[in-house]
């Protein structure tokens, strides 16, 4: 029997261990994992999406609430099962949250390959006059409009 994904939705409560697994998995460690407690604990985790196939979660995504400027979201982190890796799964994800983003009007930023996140709808040109504390060429924006906004990043704690 084929296994497909299913329809990207809303994290269950009961899905925290399997989330915790796939994190450890994908990233190859704790650190993940610990970042995503972090920031269910300070309540600064406002949605956390799933995809699963059949009774598996195989991928991940977690937003959490910007510290500065107010408002803006932060995705992080995003994971996919490693046997699921290379049949787009991620940039689906990613890309039903930039779009979700820029029909909603709320302003998502994202640290990583820039590569990966330009194809699912995030800009690396959005966020070229950003002040961040991690690497502004790696940083990505998604969200209504094409402004370049100069705003100084801070991330919730958990992110230390």
């Amino acid at each position: 029997m084929v296994v497909t994904p299913d329809f990207q939705r809303e994290m269950r409560p009961d899905e925290v261990p399997q989330v915790d697994a796939l994190l450890r998995l994908a990233f190859g460690g704790a650190a993940e994992t610990e970042l995503v407690r972090a920031l269910r604990k300070a309540g600064d985790m406002v949605g956390e999406q799933v995809l699963s196939a059949g009774d598996t979660v195989i991928g991940y995504a977690g937003l959490s609430r910007m510290v500065a400027p107010k408002g803006w979201l932060c995705l992080a982190p995003v994971a996919v099962h490693p046997d699921w890796q290379g049949r787009r799964v991620g940039r689906r994800m990613v890309g039903m949250i930039a779009e979700w983003a820029r029909l909603s009007g709320v302003t998502i930023v994202v640290l990583g390959q820039v590569g990966f996140y330009e194809r699912a709808g995030f800009s690396a040109a959005r966020a070229a006059r950003l002040t961040t504390p991690y690497p502004v060429e790696h940083t990505l924006l998604a969200g209504p409009g094409d402004a370049v906004p100069e705003q100084t990043l801070v991330y919730p704690r958990a992110f230390g």
